[in-house]
C-alpha cells in the first residue's frame, strides 16, 4: 500500500490573475491512479469544473481546441477553406461549410437564449458552476503554454474559451444526429435563379434513405444491465460497451468527480463535456446505447408563385428569414478573405438542399427545411448531473423524465438492490402515427413506415409537431409515451429499437419515430440475446463474455461457407482456412480476416431462411451457398488476400492492428455485420489489412454491486486517456485492450489512496 506521505505531491500556483473569490472556488485535488485516472475532488462546483478543465487539456489539449475552433467558425481562417471539418461535430465536408454553418448559429444567439432560461429549461446552477470552474481550469493550462503534443504545441488557435464556447459545445452535441448530418446542404441551399420543376419521387426512396442514414453511423454501443435474478450475488450488474470514434472530439475520457455531501460519480465523458455521461456511485450504474428515435423531422414547403423564398402555411403567405453569414478564410498565401453567404430559415428550421440519397431540390414551388428536436437543448448537463445524484434505478428514470434532456441515446441502468432497467426516455419530435398519417407528404409516405423520417406537410398548422402534459418542452413526446422496462433478470440493447430489450417481455407500444417493431433485428442484438437468455453472471463472466469475440455470423455461416468453397476453383488454401475457423474475433484466431472479408461483400439478405417475426433471435438463416453474389463475394476476398500477400489462415492479430509511436499493437473485434459485441470498424489498407480503427469499443466498464459500500469495477478505455503521442497514458490502455486485460476501478477513498502509482496533484488558485 501507497500512504499518502510516499505518494508523489505537487502544488501547482496559478499564473493568472483571478479575484478572491474565485481563489476560493477554484481548488481542487486531483489524485492519479492507474493508468492515469484522475479522482477530481473539491469543496465546490466551481472547483470541480477547474479540476477537471485543466486536467482534461492536458491530456488532450489539441481535441478539445480543436473543437472550439470550429464552434467559433474559424477553421477556414486556421486551416483553410478546403480542409475537412470536424467529424466530431457534424458532417462537414470542408471548414468552409463548417464555418458557415456555425456561424449562423452563433449570429442566431440560440444558445444565449437557451442560457437565459432558469431550470430545468436552462442549466441549473450546479451545471453552470462546474461550466464557469472548467473554463478556467482550461484557460489555465492554455495560460501555462506547457502544450507537450506536437500536434498544437505552437498553434494560433489554441486559445482561452469562454462559458459560451462550453455551452455551444454542448449545443451541438445534442444537434450532432440532427442539423449537424446536414452541414453541407444548409450551407449549399439556395433558391433556384430560374422556374425549375420538382423532381420525382425515386421508387426506391426508402431504400436511399436507409442507405444515407446507415452511411453517416460512426457511433454504436451495447448495453446490458442485468438485475437480482440474473446475477450470482443478487444484486444489480451492468456491462457499458459504447462504440465511438478512436479519433477526434467524441473520444472518451475517463474522471472521478467528487463534491463531499453533493456529488461522488465516476466514468467518462465526451472531450469537453465536464460530466460524467457513462459511470456509477456508489449505489447505481448506467450506460447509453445509440437508439433509434430521429430526432428531426423534414417539412415540405409549398411556396408562393415567383416568390422561391415565400411558403404558405393556411394559405397566407409568410417570408423565408435571410441571414447574410459571413467568415474569414486563408487564402493559399497566408492572408485573408471575407466569405459572405446567404443562408435561410423557416419557422421549421433552416432549408436544406438535397439530402438523405432524395432529390429534396429547392425549386420554383417546393423547398425543404429541417426541424431538430434538439435545437436549444442545453438540458444535457441536468440530466447527467441528476443521473450522477440518482440511489437507484428510479433515480434515473427521473432525471431523465425531469430534464427530458438526453439528445440520442437510450439508458440502461442496474442498482445496489438488483433492479435492470431499460429506459428510452430521450429528447424525441412529438409525431404520433396519426399525425404521420394525416400530415405526410408522399414522399413521406414512402420512406417514413420504414426508416422514421418524417416529411410533414409545412403548409398546415396542424401538422405541427404536438405536445405531451408531461413533456416540459413543446413539441417532444413525453416520458410516459417513450418505452421504459424494468426487469429482475436483465435488458439489454446493441443499437435495435426496444421492441426485444428482453424477448420474454417485448415492448411495443410505441410510435414508428421512436423505432420499429417486428422487424429483422441486427446481428449484435441476436448475438446478445443468445449470450444472455437463462444465464447468471458475475463481473468477471461479463468481461469474459465480451471479450471471447464470439461471432453470430461465423456460428451460421461458416460450416456452409466451408461446404461452398469445395465447389470453388483455385481456393484450397481458403478452404482449409475457413474449414479451421474458430468462429471468434480474438488476435489469435486464424482465417478470421478472411471470412471478414467475405462476410463484408456479401449482399444483404443472402439467407435461405428469411426473418421470421416470430423467431426473432434464429432468424434469418441459412447461406444461401448458390448464389453467384455469394460465391463472387468469397473468391474476392480471397483475391483481396492474395494481393496484400496475407495467409489465407493468418491469425487476426497479425493483420489487424493499430500503430501508436511507431510500435503495431495487435486489437480483437469485428465489424457489427459480424455479429461481434467487442465491436470494432477498421480501416481496410489493400496492401496491409486492417491498419487502423474508426470507431468501436471505446469506454467499457464492468460494474458490480456486492454488499459493501464500493461498486466492484472493471473499466478500459481502449484508445487510452491522452492524444498527446508524448505521454506515457497516450497507448498504455490499448497495449491492455490488445491482451484483454482490464483497469481496477478505484472509487472508495481505500481504494484510491491505495493505488501503487498515486500522484496528487493539488490545484489552486
Amino acid at each position: 500500500m501507497v500512504t499518502l506521505a510516499a505518494a508523489v505531491v505537487v502544488a501547482l500556483p496559478l499564473t493568472t490573475t483571478v479575484s478572491s473569490a474565485d481563489q476560493r472556488d477554484f481548488s481542487a485535488v486531483v489524485r492519479y491512479t492507474e493508468n492515469g485516472i484522475p479522482h477530481i475532488k473539491s469543496n465546490t462546483f466551481a472547483g470541480l469544473g477547474y479540476g477537471y478543465g485543466y486536467t482534461a487539456a492536458k491530456d488532450n489539449i489539441c481535441q478539445i481546441a480543436d473543437l472550439y475552433v470550429t464552434l467559433s467558425a474559424q477553421r477556414s481562417r486556421y486551416f483553410g477553406p478546403d480542409a475537412p471539418g470536424n467529424s466530431a461535430l457534424g458532417s462537414a465536408a470542408t471548414s468552409l461549410a463548417s464555418d458557415l454553418y456555425f456561424q449562423q448559429i452563433n449570429d442566431s444567439g440560440a444558445v444565449e437564449e437557451a442560457l437565459k432560461q432558469s431550470q430545468p429549461l436552462g442549466p441549473r446552477q450546479e451545471v453552470r458552476e462546474v461550466t464557469k470552474g472548467y473554463v478556467a481550469g482550461y484557460n489555465r493550462f492554455v495560460a501555462e503554454r506547457r502544450i507537450t503534443d506536437p500536434v498544437c504545441r505552437d498553434a494560433a488557435w489554441v486559445r482561452p474559451i469562454t462559458d459560451i464556447d462550453v455551452y455551444r459545445h454542448m449545443h451541438a452535441m445534442a444537434t450532432v444526429s440532427g442539423q449537424a448530418l446536414l452541414i453541407d446542404q444548409i450551407a449549399s441551399a439556395k433558391p433556384p435563379a430560374a422556374p425549375t420543376e420538382v423532381p420525382a419521387i425515386p421508387q426506391d426512396a426508402a431504400r436511399k434513405v436507409a442507405e444515407a442514414l446507415e452511411a453517416t453511423k460512426d457511433m454504436g454501443s451495447n448495453g446490458f444491465a442485468f438485475g437480482r435474478d440474473a446475477t450470482a450475488n443478487g444484486k444489480g450488474l451492468l456491462l457499458g460497451n459504447p462504440h465511438f470514434p478512436w479519433q477526434g472530439g467524441r473520444r472518451f475520457w475517463q474522471s472521478q468527480l467528487t463534491v463531499p455531501g453533493r456529488l461522488d460519480v465516476s466514468g467518462a465523458s465526451l472531450l469537453g463535456m465536464p460530466f460524467v455521461q457513462i459511470g456509477y456511485n456508489k449505489d447505481v450504474a448506467w450506460t447509453h446505447t445509440v437508439a433509434t428515435p430521429r430526432p428531426f423531422g423534414l417539412y415540405q414547403l409549398q411556396l408562393v408563385p415567383g416568390s422561391p423564398t415565400t411558403y404558405l402555411v393556411d394559405g397566407k403567405p409568410e417570408q423565408m428569414t435571410s441571414r447574410k453569414v459571413t467568415v474569414q478564410s486563408r487564402n493559399p498565401d497566408g492572408s485573408l478573405s471575407t466569405v459572405e453567404r446567404m443562408l435561410w430559415s423557416t419557422r421549421y428550421g433552416p432549408v436544406i438542399d438535397s439530402a438523405f440519397g432524395l432529390p429534396l431540390t429547392w425549386t420554383s414551388t417546393t423547398a425543404y427545411a429541417m426541424r431538430d428536436a434538439n435545437w436549444g437543448n442545453l438540458r444535457s448537463g441536468n440530466t447527467w448531473f441528476e443521473m450522477a445524484q440518482a440511489r437507484d434505478t428510479r433515480g434515473i428514470v427521473k432525471a431523465l423524465s425531469d430534464t427530458l434532456g438526453s439528445p440520442w441515446v437510450n439508458t440502461i441502468a442496474t442498482d445496489r438492490s438488483g433492479n435492470a432497467t431499460y429506459a428510452d426516455i430521450q429528447v424525441v419530435p412529438h409525431i404520433t402515427d396519426e399525425m404521420a398519417q394525416r400530415c405526410s407528404t408522399p414522399l413521406g409516405s414512402a420512406v417514413f413506415p420504414s426508416t422514421g423520417v418524417a416529411v410533414l406537410d409545412g403548409a398546415k398548422t396542424s401538422c405541427a409537431w404536438g405536445n405531451d402534459p408531461d413533456a416540459i418542452v413543446p413539441g417532444l413526446l413525453g416520458p410516459a409515451r417513450q418505452p421504459q422496462l424494468n426487469r429482475n433478470d436483465y435488458v439489454a440493447n446493441s443499437n435495435d429499437s426496444a421492441w426485444l430489450t428482453n424477448p420474454a417481455a417485448p415492448i411495443t407500444s410505441y410510435p414508428r419515430i421512436i423505432g420499429d417493431v417486428g422487424t429483422e433485428r441486427g446481428p449484435r442484438t441476436r448475438m446478445a440475446i443468445a449470450e444472455l437468455d437463462g444465464k447468471k453472471f458475475s463481473r468477471q463472466s461479463v468481461q469474459d463474455m465480451l471479450f471471447s469475440d464470439r461471432s453470430l455470423v461465423g456460428q451460421l455461416a461458416a460450416d456452409d461457407t466451408a461446404k461452398m468453397c469445395a465447389d470453388l476453383p483455385n481456393v484450397a488454401d481458403a478452404c482449409e482456412a475457413i474449414r479451421h475457423l474458430d468462429n471468434t474475433y480474438s488476435t489469435w484466431s486464424k482465417g478470421a480476416l478472411l471470412f471478414e472479408r467475405f462476410w463484408l461483400k456479401v449482399p444483404p439478405g443472402s439467407w435461405k431462411v428469411p426473418f421470421n417475426a416470430a423467431d426473432p433471435v434464429r432468424t434469418p438463416n441459412t447461406l444461401n451457398t448458390e448464389s453467384p453474389a455469394v460465391r463472387k463475394a468469397f473468391t474476392d476476398a480471397v483475391a483481396e488476400l492474395r494481393a496484400a500477400k496475407i495467409p489465407m489462415d493468418a491469425p487476426l492479430g497479425e493483420y489487424q492492428y493499430v500503430v501508436r509511436n511507431g510500435e503495431r499493437i495487435p486489437v480483437h473485434g469485428a465489424p457489427n455485420q459480424l455479429g461481434v459485441l467487442n465491436m470494432q470498424v477498421p480501416v481496410w489498407d489493400p496492401a496491409k489489412g486492417n491498419t487502423e480503427l474508426v470507431h468501436g469499443s471505446s469506454y467499457i466498464q464492468a460494474v458490480s454491486f456486492d454488499g459493501g459500500r464500493c461498486p466492484d469495477v472493471r473499466t478500459l478505455l481502449t484508445y487510452a486517456q491522452s492524444t498527446d503521442r508524448t505521454s506515457p497514458f497516450f497507448a498504455d490502455q490499448t497495449k491492455l485492450y490488445s491482451q484483454g486485460k482490464w483497469v481496477r476501478g478505484r472509487f472508495c477513498e481505500h481504494e484510491i489512496l491505495s493505488s501503487p502509482q498515486l500522484k496528487i496533484v493539488y490545484l489552486r488558485g
